[in-house]
């Protein structure tokens, strides 16, 4: 099949047309169809964890259903992630190189080179679009997060979104992060509310339903089609949130501490082999207090934020598992292979060195108070709050290695635990597997599974080669050499170079939990480092001064592979702001825009924005029966955000929420009268970046209520898909009323209205801080 162009040109017609079809021969019409007994292809992918996490690999968590696929298959312990999230979903579905399909960094924090802009180019056909071309049904479910932030929107283009890259079915979210209870979710471009009338609700359960909903129509409509179902979940990245019982299954479990975590991981995996004998367990870093260090007051905080997290990934695997037994049951487990990646990158060191409470203060550069953490104890894992563990936690998970996710020079920032299996394919059932792969190598790897080679055209797009190899070789051959000799990593300017067993690695100094921290490239703190992988799997032992020529060698490899994949310029995030760095906005110079009730879940990025300057919110309604009720307009969730909404007894309020702790309401002095009103809410800013201001309430031209903001979000009110509304809140409520709370007014419109400016020095500012809050997106 080399050299095919997709989609294949139509067959022409083998039959005879005459004037009458009784004089005239028919010719059947042959749809594309999947090669003879193609195989099912099931792709799982975690987000946020570590490599010693999961039971399967010593970690702390029982994960059943990652210890089936691993029995029935291989599990592999050299598979490499890019130590962040948007950049490994975009290598692992094209199987090209991160940087090459311009997925650099998050769409987030995109700029306007090539390697960084977050626009995947047509020339880099996803492996979906390939199957589904060639007659596989395919599927999304769960995280996408692959979509630049103008194109979000629901005037799309939806180019880039699940439907425009090859799934017939998406069914999640668009964006990095999300509630576990009230989500964003998406029935492919359309947002829905699965949350609304269930209490008891929880994302993760919703994605494996709609995925065996999607399996049983599949089988009932088109019982022969084989299909590629991809099941991203946004599980267990933070808001880390599960089901209470889940988490108390972990009750006392980490009551030892970081530090004695991670010894006993590192003890488990020597004894289940799945490190090799003599491996060392790195030293915990500096930067990292040791448990006993850690002061006795807060750490029962700290347990807690572990022991949730832990019963969101048992709960997480628990619904994995699942799916896998309703595959066994349709009798369809022999032919279908599954591969299971643990995780997108290592373990999130973003909860600061506390643990967080709110993910947007820290996104937002806010330091956590530990005592606000000790008084909130009980919310941890519920909806009242977006809780992440600390910092020492993540270090615990990566062992044997050192650092976490961001850290691409490290493995515990790249190196992720996968299982897979086939059946009919793989015979070697339990079977460890040591070759050196990364995620460029699944797309490949899927392909040759299913009888398939890289297409050199798709829809009329010369296709860029990919960069993986399939590891194929290795189902039936445990101990042949890797594919793969060489792989670049780069992530903010961490960066690292693997070539012949070797391994170079340069950690560029910014800590992942310190969001504002500028280091220079080239400066003191960096220093490159050489690594024997075949005598260190952890990176114990740095042997850079004893062999400088293999050091030099590497650097010129690195300089190569980052030259040809698009790395440079390496970035730091001080010069975000630098107007040459700009990527498109949705709005362009539009200051003001008057919105309707068909604008719901509107992302923040192409909505007026409110913050750091003067604004005015003007809303024209009518009401046709006193009392009315329910939500004007609101933007963000419980952790921050506004809202312009009418109480149970028609009373006009608009409240201002800063990071869940600080709310701030005016009201009206009495419930609206039937008829039409104005009601405007201004902002005054005080200027500079954060700051507070002077906010007034006017019914009907007349100011009914002032008060004063001392500070107000600077940066985001959400990463976690809490939108902007019209007639309703479709997330976490931002005030305290019911889910959705639909307005029982007529909205004639809602103006958002941005008044005043940045001095440029405010915006360079903001420029450094909106990029560093999205380093916790990913």
């Amino acid at each position: 099949m080399t050299g095919v162009n997709l989609p294949r040109p139509p067959r022409p017609f083998d039959g005879r047309i005459e004037r009458l079809i009784t004089d005239a021969k028919s010719s059947p019409l042959r749809p594309e169809r999947a090669p003879k007994g193609a195989p099912n292809i099931v792709l799982i992918m975690l987000d946020d964890v570590g490599f010693g996490s999961f039971g399967t690999f010593g970690g702390p968590v029982p994960t059943p259903a990652l210890d089936a696929v691993a029995a029935a298959g291989l599990r592999y312990n050299q598979f490499h992630t890019t130590a962040l999230c948007s950049p490994t979903r975009a290598a692992l579905l094209t199987g090209r190189n991160h940087h090459a399909v311009h997925m650099g960094g998050i769409p987030e924090g995109a700029n306007s080179f090539p390697g960084y802009d977050s626009v995947i180019p047509r020339s880099s056909a996803s492996v979906a679009e390939i199957l589904r071309q060639n007659g596989w049904a395919t599927g999304c479910f769960g995280k996408w997060h692959l979509t630049p932030t103008w194109e979000q929107g629901p005037a799309g283009p939806f180019d880039r979104w699940p439907t425009g890259m090859g799934f017939e079915k998406f069914y999640g979210i668009i964006n990095a992060e999300a509630s576990q209870w009230e989500p964003p979710v998406y029935d492919q471009t359309v947002p829905v509310f699965p949350y609304r009338g269930r209490p008891d609700y929880h994302l993760t359960e919703d994605l494996v339903d709609q995925s065996i909903i999607w399996l049983e129509r599949l089988r009932a409509t088109a019982p022969e089609r084989p299909y590629f179902l991809y099941l991203p979940t946004p599980a267990v990245h933070t808001p880390h949130h599960a089901p209470k019982a889940w988490i108390d299954r972990f009750a006392g479990q980490f009551d030892q501490g970081w530090d004695a975590l991670r010894e006993q991981i590192f003890q488990r995996q020597l004894a289940m082999g799945v490190i090799p004998s003599g491996t060392r367990l790195t030293p915990r870093p500096d930067e990292i207090p040791s448990w006993a260090d850690y002061p006795d007051r807060f750490k029962p905080v700290a347990r807690r934020l572990m022991e949730v997290f832990a019963g969101f990934l048992a709960h997480t695997d628990h619904h994995i598992g699942r799916l896998l037994q309703f595959i066994e049951a349709s009798g369809e487990a022999d032919n279908t292979l599954v591969i299971y990646i643990t995780g997108d990158n290592g373990a999130s060191a973003e909860g600061t060195v506390n643990g967080a409470w709110a993910a947007p203060s820290f996104q937002n550069g806010l330091p956590e108070d530990p005592e606000w953490l000790l008084a909130h104890i009980d919310d941890f894992g519920s909806a009242a709050c977006e809780n992440h563990f600390n910092v020492g936690w993540a270090w615990a998970l990566d062992a044997p290695f050192q650092w976490m996710k961001q850290v691409a020079s490290h493995f515990g920032g790249t190196r992720n635990a996968m299982a897979l299996s086939w059946p009919s394919a793989i015979s070697a059932g339990g079977e460890l597997r040591t070759q050196f792969h990364h995620v460029i190598d699944i797309a490949p790897t899927i392909l040759a599974a299913a009888g398939l080679e890289a297409p050199t055209s798709v829809n009329g797009v010369e296709q860029a080669p990919m960069d993986g190899v399939p590891m194929n070789y290795s189902f039936d051959q445990a101990t042949a050499p890797s594919a793969r000799t060489t792989q670049y990593f780069e992530i903010l300017g961490n960066r690292a170079i693997y070539h012949q067993g070797w391994m170079a690695s340069c950690f560029h100094g910014r800590v992942p939990w310190l969001r504002f921290m500028s280091v220079d490239f080239d400066g003191p703190q960096e220093r490159w480092e050489l690594y024997n992988l075949a005598d260190d799997f952890s990176q114990s032992e740095d042997l850079a001064a004893l062999f400088p020529e293999r050091l030099a060698e590497l650097l010129a490899v690195f300089d190569t592979e980052a030259r040809r994949n698009g790395v440079y310029p390496l970035r730091d995030p001080a010069r975000r702001s630098d107007p040459g760095l700009s990527v498109p906005s949705a709005l362009g110079a539009v200051r003001s825009v008057t919105y309707t009730t068909a604008h719901v879940r509107i992302p923040e990025t192409v909505v007026v924005n409110l913050k750091n300057c003067s604004y005015r919110i003007a809303a024209d309604i009518e009401i046709r029966a006193a009392p009315a009720r329910g939500v004007i307009a609101c933007q963000g969730g419980n952790m921050a955000g506004w809202s312009i909404y009418l109480d149970e007894a028609g009373i006009p309020h608009f409240l201002y929420n800063y990071f869940g702790r600080e709310l701030t309401f005016l009201a009206g002095p009495a419930p609206l009268i039937e008829g039409r009103h104005h009601l405007e809410l201004r902002f005054a800013y005080d200027g500079g970046l954060g700051a507070g201001g002077e906010l007034s309430l006017d019914i009907d031209g007349e100011t009914v209520s002032r008060a004063r903001l001392e500070r107000t979000v600077p940066v985001v009110f959400s990463m976690s898909g809490e939108t902007f509304d019209v007639g309703m809140d479709t997330g976490a409520p931002v005030g305290p009323y019911p889910h959705v709370f639909e307005c029982t007014a007529r909205i004639l419109g809602v103006t958002l209205e941005r008044m005043s400016e940045l001095s440029a020095a405010d915006r360079e500012d903001l420029g450094r801080r909106e990029f560093r809050a999205s380093l916790s997106s990913q």
